[in-house]
């Protein structure tokens, strides 16, 4: 009688991989592809209108998915990067990237990392993302780390994530891991270069990646299958992420391989991926949203990822590389938005073309784009070519949206968490599945419940599914604590239509008491202040306890855009108490349509950069943040 997959799976669960047989390791193989199938045929079975993109693939692991892909699309390229002293951009094709990959990873087995947790640092590159495979095709388990820490967070999280061994893209955290390892109160022991020349003490640990890498190529060359043959099993740990969230309060997020591809699989049935795409990296690597939406997803897919030098270059790496996918936070696309809406301004020509693109994005629903000469002009800054921009990470300003696609370019909003692989929702890229106002609609195989909802109907958003984690590496109290019979409590508050799509209303951490005990959510305030055009940013928080009665109430903490404020009251704009009665009048406005314990008390000026995130969201309860300056 034929044993179900899912017996099998449940069998080898927790059997040391290497001392199966290769008979039994075969066995499991075939039952976790036999699982991925089962997916690949509901969506070709599916009768969800939203899922129109039936062309995935199987890929039960991140060692099968880049073998595979190469074995498709070998002599294509893969990675896009400008090379330090270069004018062009070096292109590295699948095939490529599979070579230095099994030489890599040969090379991690050979200097005794087999099973090691490995993190990789530095700013987005190829040399990173080769890194990611060579560790995940079966030497051990990942452990992307944030560039922005300071030696001592890192320091930290060597000891959080029991890191044994750290490759690190640029020479200056080589320096500081090489301190950490020295000063001997972690376990790390190895520590990578890639910019080094030559091993520095290979008998203390200390190597260069491209030797290291040269030198695994060459034993693959004679024969050496260590790596090639390294067994993985889809159900465990390959990767632990730490959470950077806005309390500052990290968790190691650990996820399967069968968590990713699960995502990347479901992920692309609502948006059409070629081959001849290019994604665009912009955001850092080491957050699970550019991880998996470009460098996983665009692998999978047989597209090509570009990594853009730093923020200073996109319109330039842009232009040089014409991109076609552009995955971001909304600050990245509202600053497009509000960069071109000045120089509009500046030509006189505002009015003119926004009311040409207002009226296109009428008629672009039924193929008439009336606006293309204009448009074209406006998008030639981003390379000529974009057919898509995704947003993701927060709530994005629905006139941005509207904007974009009213020159004819897609622009979606999506919805994830790293403790969700990340994605559990994204709009379709088809207008007539697009909402404005959502985060997007829910994946296939992802369920979706509200609890605790209050009288508008909003609660806590949880998922159950396939990409939700395995819990939080060694913090059972902080997985017992969002983790319930399978589903994932996301902090989120919100709620779900009839038509399964998600709206965002705030987190439930940053939920301010108003005095008579209503709930304001200080998200839906920022993106209505947000919106005055002589605000930059801001951050909504209370004071509800303050002994002064006076200073009790809703503050808002903001940046002026001085160019737009320039443009208002001219010389005045040196003058923060103009600059304070220019904005006060707007928020008052705002304050006029709300009820009394949800407006706006108190207006704090603030002209430095607030304190973020590397994934560009401000620190609520750094107290400086809350500060003038």
């Amino acid at each position: 009688m034929k044993k179900d997959y899912r017996f099998i799976l449940k069998q080898y669960a927790d059997v040391d991989l290497d001392s199966m047989t290769d008979e039994e390791y075969r066995e499991l193989k075939s039952a976790e592809m036999a699982d991925m199938q089962s997916y690949v045929d509901a969506i070709t079975d599916s009768k969800v209108p939203e899922v129109m993109y039936r062309i995935g693939r199987a890929v039960p692991d991140l060692k099968n998915l880049l073998e595979t892909s190469a074995d498709i699309w070998g002599s294509k390229v893969l990675y896009h990067q400008m090379m330090p002293g270069d004018k062009d951009f070096t292109e590295f094709t699948y095939n490529e990237v599979r070579r230095d990959v099994r030489g890599l990873g040969t090379a991690l087995l050979g200097i005794g990392l087999k099973g090691a947790h490995i993190g990789i640092i530095g700013a987005n590159c190829y040399e990173w993302a080769e890194s990611y495979f060579a560790v995940t095709g079966g030497t051990g388990v990942v452990v992307p780390l944030d560039k922005e820490l300071s030696p001592e967070e890192l320091e930290n999280l060597c000891l959080m994530g029991d890191i044994d061994a750290v490759i690190c893209c640029q020479d200056k955290y080589y320096k500081i891991f090489r301190d950490i390892r020295e000063a001997g109160k972690t376990g790390l022991r190895t520590v990578i270069g890639v910019n080094r020349e030559a091993h520095e003490d290979p008998e203390n640990g200390l190597y260069s990646w491209n030797v290291l890498r040269a030198e695994g190529i060459a034993k693959v060359e004679a024969g050496d299958r260590s790596f090639i043959d390294a067994r993985v099993r889809a159900s465990d740990m390959v990767s632990i992420l730490f959470t950077s969230g806005t309390t500052g309060v990290s968790k190691g997020v650990m996820l399967s391989h069968r968590n990713l591809c699960s995502d990347i699989l479901i992920a692309q049935t609502y948006l059409e991926v070629c081959p001849e795409d290019i994604f665009f990296s912009v955001l850092p690597i080491h957050h699970t949203y550019e991880c998996t939406c470009t460098m996983l997803e665009g692998c999978f897919m047989g597209a090509s990822m570009a990594f853009c030098r730093g923020l200073k270059y996109i319109t330039k790496d842009m232009q040089a590389v014409r991109p076609t996918f552009l995955l971001a936070v909304p600050l990245i696309y509202e600053k497009f938005y509000n960069t071109i809406q000045k120089t509009l301004k500046k030509q006189g020509k505002d009015k003119l073309v926004n009311t040409l693109l207002a009226i296109n994005g009428v008629t672009g629903r039924f193929g008439l784009n009336i606006a293309k000469p204009v448009s074209d002009k406006i998008m030639a800054q981003f390379g000529g070519r974009i057919d898509m921009f995704i947003a993701g990470g927060a709530r994005v300003d629905p006139k941005v949206l509207a904007f974009f696609r009213s020159m004819g370019i897609p622009c979606l909003q999506g919805y994830g968490l790293t403790e969700t692989s990340p994605m559990v929702a994204l709009n379709p890229d088809q207008w007539k599945y697009m909402r404005n106002e959502s985060a997007g609609k829910l994946f296939q195989f992802t369920d979706c419940k509200i609890v605790d909802k209050d009288e508008d109907g909003n609660g806590e958003i949880c998922f159950r599914g396939p990409q939700v984690m395995m819990g939080y590496y060694k913090n059972p109290e902080a997985t017992a604590a969002c983790m319930e019979n399978g589903w994932f409590h996301t902090g989120d508050i919100g709620h779900l239509d009839a038509d399964n799509y998600i709206y965002i209303t705030g987190r439930r951490k940053n939920v301010i008491i108003a005095a008579n005990g209503k709930n304001v959510f200080p998200e839906e305030l920022e993106e209505k202040i947000g919106r005055i055009p002589y605000v930059e940013e801001c951050m909504v928080w209370a004071d509800e306890n303050n002994e002064d009665r006076m200073l009790r109430g809703i503050y808002v903490t903001l940046r002026p855009d001085m160019e737009n404020v320039r443009d208002a009251i001219g010389d005045n704009a040196e003058d923060d108490g103009a600059v304070l009665a220019l904005i006060s009048s707007e928020i008052d406005r705002l304050n006029a349509a709300w009820p009394d314990w949800k407006r706006v008390k108190h207006i704090v000026l603030k002209k430095s950069e607030f304190n973020k995130t590397t994934g560009m969201k401000i620190r609520r309860f750094v107290e400086e943040n809350k500060l003038a300056d």
